[in-house]
């Protein structure tokens, strides 16, 4: 059968090239879920800080994150902005994002008025 081993070599490499996209796709929307979770966690936190919200700002980011299954790794509150790091892990490769929530850098806002 002339042409046979072509068409098997063809099939293994769209096979691959299959296999390797479907990869490179869930890659995407694992970091897309990451930094979904990190922005909502930075916002809880930023809320809590400034009163918006109740509750202590690094616990409502740990709460966001853990929501999406990711850990906080850092958070720090600065009057009423946080920056908060979360990790999380696909497949065996480690994945981490930072967001920062509050006002813009170098202005003042002033909570109670």
């Amino acid at each position: 059968m002339p042409g046979a081993a072509t068409s098997a070599g063809m099939l293994a490499v769209l096979a691959t090239v299959t296999v390797g996209l479907a990869a490179v796709g869930a890659g995407a929307v694992h970091a897309q879920r990451l930094s979904a979770a990190v922005d909502a966690a930075a916002l809880a936190a930023a809320d809590a800080a400034s009163g918006a919200i109740s509750g202590v700002p690094c616990d409502r980011a740990g709460r966001i994150a853990a929501e999406g299954a990711f850990d906080v790794v850092s958070c720090e509150v600065e009057g009423i902005t946080a920056t908060v790091r979360i990790s999380g892990s696909f497949g065996p490769f480690p994945a981490m994002a930072v967001a920062r929530a509050g006002p813009p850098a170098g202005q003042t806002i002033v909570v109670g008025r």
